[in-house]
């Protein structure tokens, strides 16, 4: 299933980049972040090839339309998708954009996979089986956190998104690193030992964060409320909490 996945993921970031560099109309969503025909044309590729995989399981997609609680609660596993995290690092030409799949069962992500058009770069994990990246052209190998040392701190923070709590977080450990990047790749920092902490204080809804969840997990870290709750899936609303990843679980960040 894991390849299938990344395939889809591979044909939505070709769509995506089809668009790239050009001069595209951005519309506004009601929650006023950008929409794009590139995150339409990934959104019908993913879409196709989900349901061409099995059309038994459910997707939840950020441009599908909403589907009611009532109905959501019956599934026991369903997709979980963002078809271009980072509609702004698109906009802006960064190269900072992911395309997301998670399979979540039960409420938790059991499969992720972060693809990055841009780089022809994936990340990757299956629940039991470890995290992976894979650079074009190079073979892929497992990723791992890393112990977090107070004293040499990587904490990363959102170029556009960082509230009160990350300033607070950065004023407590004045003498760390900090690191900015767009879309899931802040996640997966801190899966692959790149960094030790990524805060993020205002609101992600869950395809933001369920492909790379399962990668920090499986590459051994949590992602968690700030009262250490992990984040769960299918909820009544689909907005996440306020939400801290650590690579080192014991890590007191507080």
């Amino acid at each position: 299933m894991i390849e299938n996945v990344k395939s889809i993921a591979c044909e939505a970031g070709k769509a995506i980049l089809s668009f790239y560099g050009q001069a595209i109309p951005v519309e506004k969503k009601a929650d006023d972040s950008p929409l794009t025909k590139a995150d339409l044309a990934a959104h019908h590729v993913i879409l196709k090839g989900l349901q061409t995989m099995d059309d038994s399981i459910p997707v939840l997609s950020e441009e599908s339309s909403e589907v009611a609680y009532e109905e959501r609660q019956k599934w026991e596993q369903f997709w979980v998708v963002d078809p271009m995290d980072g509609t702004k690092e698109f906009i802006k030409q960064t190269g900072e954009f992911t395309v997301n799949i998670a399979l979540v069962r039960h409420g938790q992500p059991v499969l992720g996979v972060v693809y990055v058009p841009a780089q022809d770069l994936f990340y990757w994990a299956e629940n039991g089986k470890g995290a992976f990246k894979q650079a074009t052209g190079e073979a892929a190998f497992a990723i791992k956190v890393r112990t977090a040392d107070k004293n040499q701190l990587s904490i990363v923070a959102s170029r556009d998104h960082a509230g009160p709590k990350v300033k607070a977080l950065l004023d407590r450990f004045s003498g760390s690193e900090t690191q900015s990047m767009g879309s899931s790749l802040k996640f997966c920092l801190v899966a692959e030992g790149k960094a030790d902490v990524y805060l993020r204080d205002v609101p992600t809804m869950e395809w933001d964060t369920a492909a790379a969840q399962c990668v920090v997990e499986q590459a051994g870290g949590v992602v968690q409320d700030i009262d250490g709750k992990t984040l769960s899936y299918n909820k009544p609303v689909l907005r996440n909490p306020s939400i801290i990843t650590l690579g080192d679980a014991a890590f007191d960040w507080r």
